[in-house]
C-alpha cells in the first residue's frame, strides 16, 4: 500500500468514515478512470488546482466530471482579475501531488492550509463522490456528508457555488 493512499484510509478509519476502494492501472483523466469504475454508485467527480495571476491564492475546485469549467465565470466567483490552472511545480509544491492525481486528498498535504476550497452545489446534491485517493491507480467512493466532514476535520472550510 503506498504512503499516500496509507495516509488517507488512515484517516477515514480515524474518523469512521466508510468507503469503497477500487484499483486500477493508472489513469490521468476521468474518462480513463470511468473505464474502472463503471457501475458503481458515486458522481464521478474532477478536482481542479487553479491560480491566479501572480500565484497567490489557490482554488481547489470539485465540480461533476461531466461539467465544463466556465473560467470567466469562475474569476468572478473568486474576485480575481485571471485564474488559470496551476502549474506541475505548484500543485507538487502546495499538495505533494502531481498531474493525474488532483484530489480533495490533496489538502492532507498542504502544511499552510492557503488553498481555497469550492464544490458545484449540482456535486453536493450527490450522496456519494469519487476521487482518487492522492493516487491514480485507486479511485475511492465514500459518502458525500463523509467527504465535508473530512474537509473540515482538515482544518478547511468550503463555499459551495453554482457554475
Amino acid at each position: 500500500m503506498n504512503t499516500a493512499y496509507k495516509d488517507i484510509a488512515n484517516l477515514l478509519q480515524q474518523l469512521s468514515i466508510p468507503f469503497d476502494i477500487v484499483e486500477h492501472p493508472p489513469v490521468f483523466t476521468t474518462e480513463e478512470a470511468d473505464r474502472f469504475i463503471e457501475g458503481i454508485e458515486g458522481a464521478r467527480t474532477k478536482s481542479l488546482f487553479l491560480t491566479n495571476k501572480k500565484k497567490t491564492a489557490f482554488y481547489l475546485l470539485i465540480m461533476d466530471d461531466a461539467k465544463r469549467l466556465d473560467m470567466a465565470q469562475f474569476k468572478e466567483i473568486v474576485g480575481e482579475s485571471r485564474i488559470k490552472m496551476a502549474s506541475a511545480e505548484s500543485l507538487l509544491e502546495k499538495t505533494k501531488l502531481t498531474p493525474g492525481s488532483v484530489s480533495i486528498f490533496g489538502l492532507l498535504n498542504n502544511i499552510e492550509k492557503d488553498i481555497h476550497v469550492y464544490f458545484t452545489k449540482e456535486v453536493l446534491s450527490e450522496a456519494r463522490m469519487s476521487f482518487h485517493p492522492n493516487d491514480n491507480t485507486k479511485t475511492l467512493f465514500l459518502a458525500t456528508t463523509d467527504l465535508l466532514k473530512v474537509v473540515e476535520t482538515l482544518g478547511y472550510t468550503y463555499t459551495i457555488i453554482d457554475l
